[in-house]
């Protein structure tokens, strides 16, 4: 137990040999004496060559004697008992330099012969007191107006209320004034701080912060801070630590997004806590951060966040869609006629997609009613409310939210999106409507409709119609009438988005449609949709329907001959005019290899026979045929006579016949049809036909129902699907 420094203590705790200023003599520069219990220190006055002193955990209330010792850079005389350092003053050697740099000689002549060193010595000591830590003391008040060479300042767990002269501190970056009774902040604009120490103070506001912008790392914590207002400058902030504060809301945080090199916040101990989806909230609102409350953020959390407060386009789609499949799936199954175009091909639609005000409804209606033997306007539900001018069933389906949701409970919807607010959707009875005539379906629908349909069983065409200037858009927008400012800007917006996409997603649309002039548009489109159909102008000017051929296995390779209006009546029950799926997909169907072809062919020409009734199942094709084998070595069998022959009428890819047509002869190997009773080449009936639902009758199952456009007639026979 020592109370004295001695000089026997003190030769065991220097360190650090290195030379004098004048390189004459060795001497020690750091001395280290924690722990030793030391009240009296007066002995160090002496050691004017020290540059580092290291005092902490003792009992020292005196430190004048720093005062004589120029070379000093480094102190720390933390857990002592210092109380008041009012007499406290730099190194002499500071005034020395300045007289020197000055040409003072009565300076100079009062300075002690020790500390009359070289020009370039002094300049060196002036730069003494780089990092002082006078925490856990018993300090009050401290001016530190003369310490302008300080770059670290430690002065936690004192009684500190202000600290005065930190304005002239031009070199200080770390400052940390922790667990005092600190109120308020000032003063510290002028400083290069790179990190502040604040916690465990009083503060309730951000005041007196706002203009560091070389901050980099932020301690708050315990303290009374409501709001995180003041951090509009602090673009270099990485870390901030506000725990054990009262922050009520996350919405806070947006005053803080701007931040783009956050990537640690800390805010245990706040009421914010408390809030649900805490921890995915802030994350959404802070992307960049790598540690929230002192846990990493993982990407797993980052991808959650994003999907659940603001999902891509994508997301959202299929979200709607699974939502509308485990709906269907729940209501009792039925056979949809927009499923029944042909055994091979999906039943045909046309998607115009485009932004606000693009024209796109305007130009579907177009289509419709020049095309009007081939496609039909689909139309939509939402929940906004009618525009001057719209009609009801005609435009859109007006219905109310609780509706429009019952629809979607019911399995009644293929897609839906929400779009300024309302929602839009697109029924399973609008489809089916338009294929019970025999009919196409064309229809308008926004960017998120499109990604949502893309999901489903459909596979339509999609076009894209864009406006190439904005300010003619833009134009466009305001002359309706109908739009808000910031509706006007939505849309802008949303015209960007489309672009965006076009162009990330190539393929993604089938055709891309200007549209500043819409009859220039209609005339582009109007070419598009010939294509699809595979229509063209004769040279004579006679116009007739193209035909594709039942009898061609490959659609696209037919000749086609067409035009866009007969001039004599269309005979509906003609097998040519309600093929129009094959027609539209001829285009669409994408070239096969010959083996391709002759596989797709055997699978149709098997499930047609099934269907008809003229074939037993495939089980017992292979009971037959291991039944009636003699042959001792197993061999594959050829497609000409199990199947049919590839090249005959029924083995290409075609719709079927007529409902009232002939069901035609057997093929080779196909089994005789008998009263309904389905035998096999030895003329025994097959096991468990006499049961089969419908035997006697001649189901035939047409590509899309004629519906109404199908002229009265007698009646041919029961639907298989009923």
């Amino acid at each position: 137990m020592e109370d004295q420094l001695t000089l026997e203590l003190l030769s065991k705790c220097v360190s650090h040999l290195g030379r004098s200023d004048n390189g004459l003599q060795y001497l020690y520069h750091h001395l280290s004496l924690p722990n030793s219990n030391l009240s009296d220190v007066s002995l160090l006055g002496n050691y004017v060559h020290l540059q580092k002193l290291e005092v902490p955990h003792n009992h020292i209330a005196d430190v004048s004697f720093v005062r004589h010792m120029p070379r000093l850079l480094i102190m720390d005389v933390s857990h002592n008992h210092i109380e008041d350092i009012s007499g406290f003053e730099p190194p002499i050697d500071l005034k020395v330099a300045r007289a020197r740099m000055c040409g003072d000689g009565a300076a100079l002549r009062s300075t002690p012969p020790e500390l009359k060193t070289s020009r370039s010595a002094l300049l060196r000591s002036a730069l003494s007191f780089q990092e002082v830590n006078m925490s856990f003391n018993r300090l009050s008040n401290m001016d530190f107006s003369s310490y302008n060479s300080v770059s670290k300042l430690e002065l936690d767990n004192n009684g500190f209320t202000e600290v005065k002269g930190l304005d002239r501190c031009f070199k200080l970056t770390h400052l940390s004034l922790a667990n005092n009774m600190i109120t308020s902040i000032s003063g510290l604009d002028t400083l290069p701080l790179k990190h502040l120490n604040l916690r465990g103070n009083q503060l309730e506001t951000m005041d007196g912060l706002e203009n560091l912008t070389k901050l980099r790392i932020l301690d708050l914590s315990h303290n009374r801070i409501t709001s995180l207002i003041g951090f509009r400058n602090l673009q270099l902030l990485g870390v901030i630590n506000v725990e054990n504060n009262l922050i009520p809301r996350i919405e806070e945080c947006k005053h803080i997004a701007h931040l783009f090199l956050l990537v640690e916040l800390n805010m245990l101990q706040n009421p914010v806590k408390e809030v649900q989806d805490y921890r995915l909230s802030i994350i959404f609102l802070l992307q960049r951060l790598t540690m929230l409350d002192k846990e990493e953020v993982t990407a797993e959390e980052k991808v959650e966040a994003i999907n659940r407060y603001d999902p891509p386009l994508e997301v959202m789609a299929a979200r709607d869609h699974r939502s509308h499949l485990v709906y269907q799936l729940l209501q009792p199954q039925v056979l949809h006629d927009s499923t029944l175009p042909s055994l091979d091909l999906p039943y045909p639609m046309l998607v115009l997609s485009g932004p606000r005000a693009c024209g796109k409804r305007e130009l579907a209606h177009r289509l419709c009613q020049e095309f009007h033997q081939y496609f039909a306007y689909g139309t939509s539900h939402t929940t906004r409310g009618r525009y001057l001018g719209e009609e009801d069933g005609s435009d859109y389906h007006f219905v109310s939210q609780e509706d429009f949701v019952d629809l979607v409970h019911m399995g009644k919807m293929i897609q839906s999106m929400k779009f300024g607010g309302d929602m839009f959707g697109l029924s399973t009875e609008a489809v089916d409507a338009l294929a019970r005539d025999g009919l196409a379906c064309c229809v308008p629908m926004e960017l998120e409709g499109v990604l949502s349909l893309k999901n489903c069983h459909f596979e339509p065409r999609y076009v894209l119609l864009l406006p190439s200037r904005v300010d003619q858009y833009v134009e466009r927008l305001r002359s309706r009438g109908i739009y808000t400012p910031a509706q006007v800007d939505a849309a802008v917006s949303r015209l960007h988005l489309y672009v965006t996409f076009h162009q990330q997603r190539p393929g993604f649309f089938d055709s891309t449609v200007v549209c500043d002039d819409l009859d220039e548009a209609y005339q582009t489109l109007q070419r598009l949709v010939k294509d699809y159909l595979l229509l063209e102008d004769q040279d004579d000017g006679e116009k007739r329907p193209t035909e594709a051929s039942s009898s061609d296995a490959v659609p696209a390779q037919a000749e086609p001959s067409a035009v866009s209006a007969p001039t004599k009546p269309l005979d509906l029950l003609d097998l040519s005019y309600r093929t129009y799926a094959s027609r539209i997909q001829a285009q669409l169907t994408p070239q096969k290899s010959a083996l391709e072809l002759a596989s797709i062919r055997r699978r149709e020409q098997l499930v047609r026979q099934a269907i008809e009734g003229k074939s037993p199942r495939v089980f017992t094709h292979l009971i037959k045929r291991s039944a009636h084998s003699e042959a001792s070595q197993f061999q594959l069998p050829d497609p000409t006579t199990v199947y049919g022959d590839s090249s005959s009428d029924e083995s290409h890819i075609s719709p079927l016949p007529p409902r009232s047509g002939p069901a035609g002869p057997p093929g080779p190997s196909e089994p005789a049809v008998s009263g309904g009773h389905v035998k096999d080449g030895a003329g025994e009936p097959e096991v468990g036909a006499e049961g089969r639902p419908g035997r006697g009758a001649k189901p035939i199952l047409p590509p899309i129902p004629p519906g109404r456009r199908t002229p009265a007639g007698p009646s041919p026979g029961p639907s298989p699907r009923t």
